[in-house]
C-alpha cells in the first residue's frame, strides 16, 4: 500500500481509504462480525484511513467501528467522521450550527469510543449558518483536542475559497481535505471545485469510483437493478447518480479498455482518479471480506499513461466557453517561461 500526504498537511494516509457506509446497514450492508473482519483485513493490507459519518446506518456504523478500535493501536489509524445531515426530527438536529456540530461531534466520539476524531468533515453546505460560525466551532473542537484536522464535502468551489478566507482572516484552523464523488462518470468537479481545492491546499478524497457497481461490469446489459441486489435497495440514492445514459456509455468505454488491456474494469475505475496528483485517496466500500482484496489491488498499482489517456479522453466533459477560454490563455502564460507550478494547471 502506498501513502500520500493529505493536502498541504503532514498527515499521511493510504491511497485506498475504507468507507463504512455498509457497516450495519440493513438489506444492503454487512453485520458487525463481517465489518470487523473487513477492518482487520484492510489494516493488515497496509490501509490506515477509516472513513465514517454520523448518519451511516443511523449511527450504527460508528458504533461498529467503535467496538473495533480498542483491538488495535488507535494512533496507527486515521479515523474520519462527518456532521451535517439530520440525526433526528427535531430543530437543530441538522445543518452546521454551533449547537448541532458540538452535539454531533460528542455523539460520534461516544459511538467511536475514542477521545478524538482525526479528520472531521463539513458534510454539506449550510446556506444559513455563517461560515464564520462554522469555521469557529471547528477550530474550537481542534483546540479542545477532540478533532485533529478539518475537511469538507459537497461544498461548491466558491464556498471552499470563502472558508479558506475566513480561516485566514480569523486565524482559525484551515480545511486540509475535500471529499467528493469523483469518477469517470462524475468529472464536473474539474470545472470549479478541484481548482479551488488545489489552490487552497486541500487533498481530494474520492468516493463513487466504481459507480455503485456499474463500472465493475456486473450489471452489464441491465437498465435497472435486479430485485434483491445491493443497488436495488439503494436505487433512490445511487440510481440518479449512475444509472443514466451517460453512466451506461462510460461503462461501455471502460469495458472496451478492459478487454483491450486485460485489466479488470474495477481496477481501472479505481486507479483512474489515483493518477491525478491532486487526489489523495479513493474510498472503497465493501460488504464482504472477499471483495476487499480485489479493491485493494490499486493500493500500490499505478496506471500506465497510455491506458489512462484511453479513459480520460472519451470521458472528458464538454468544455463550455469559460473553461476553454482560460485553458487557452493559461497555456500561453505557462509557455512563456521555462518552468511553472503544475498545481496551477486546469485538470
Amino acid at each position: 500500500m502506498k501513502y500520500r500526504y493529505l493536502g498541504s498537511s503532514g498527515l499521511l494516509v493510504s491511497r485506498i481509504a475504507l468507507g463504512t457506509m455498509t457497516f450495519g446497514a440493513p438489506d444492503w450492508g454487512c453485520d458487525e462480525n463481517e465489518a470487523h473482519a473487513i477492518l482487520k483485513g484492510y489494516l493488515e493490507a497496509g490501509g490506515n484511513h477509516i472513513d465514517c459519518a454520523d448518519v451511516y446506518a443511523g449511527g450504527r456504523a460508528e458504533e461498529i467501528v467503535g467496538r473495533f478500535l480498542p483491538q488495535i493501536n488507535r494512533d496507527e489509524v486515521v479515523v474520519a467522521s462527518k456532521c451535517y445531515f439530520p440525526t433526528g426530527d427535531k430543530p437543530n438536529s441538522f445543518g452546521f450550527s454551533r449547537k448541532h456540530v458540538i452535539a454531533s461531534c460528542e455523539a460520534s466520539l461516544k459511538r467511536l469510543k475514542t477521545d478524538h476524531i482525526d479528520l472531521y468533515y463539513i458534510h454539506g453546505p449550510d446556506p444559513v449558518a455563517p461560515l464564520e460560525e462554522q469555521m469557529r466551532v471547528l477550530n474550537d473542537l481542534v483546540r479542545q483536542g477532540k478533532v485533529r484536522y478539518l475537511a469538507c464535502s459537497n461544498l461548491f468551489g466558491w464556498q471552499i475559497a470563502k472558508a479558506a478566507g475566513v480561516s485566514a482572516k480569523m486565524n482559525l484552523e484551515p480545511l486540509i481535505a475535500a471529499q467528493y464523488i469523483y469518477s469517470l462518470v462524475h468529472r464536473e468537479l474539474e470545472r470549479e471545485v478541484i481548482p479551488a481545492a488545489v489552490d487552497q491546499g486541500l487533498g481530494m478524497m474520492c468516493y463513487g469510483a466504481l459507480g455503485a457497481g456499474l463500472l465493475t461490469g456486473k450489471y452489464k446489459g441491465q437498465r435497472e437493478p435486479a430485485p434483491g441486489t445491493r443497488i436495488s435497495f439503494r436505487t433512490q440514492l445511487d440510481g440518479p447518480r449512475f444509472w443514466h445514459p451517460k453512466g451506461f456509455q462510460i461503462a461501455e468505454i471502460l469495458e472496451k479498455v478492459s478487454l483491450d488491456t486485460g485489466i479488470p474494469m474495477f481496477k481501472l475505475a479505481i486507479a483512474w482518479p489515483l493518477k491525478r496528483r491532486f487526489v489523495t485517496s479513493v474510498i472503497i466500500g465493501v460488504r464482504e471480506l472477499d471483495q476487499l482484496d480485489a479493491n485493494l489491488e490499486t493500493g500500490d498499482w499505478d496506471m500506465p499513461d497510455d491506458i489512462w489517456n484511453k479513459l480520460e479522453e472519451p470521458t472528458r466533459p464538454e468544455e463550455e466557453y469559460l473553461t476553454g477560454f482560460n485553458r487557452e490563455n493559461y497555456s500561453r502564460l505557462f509557455s512563456a517561461g521555462e518552468f511553472h507550478d503544475e498545481s496551477t494547471e486546469l485538470p
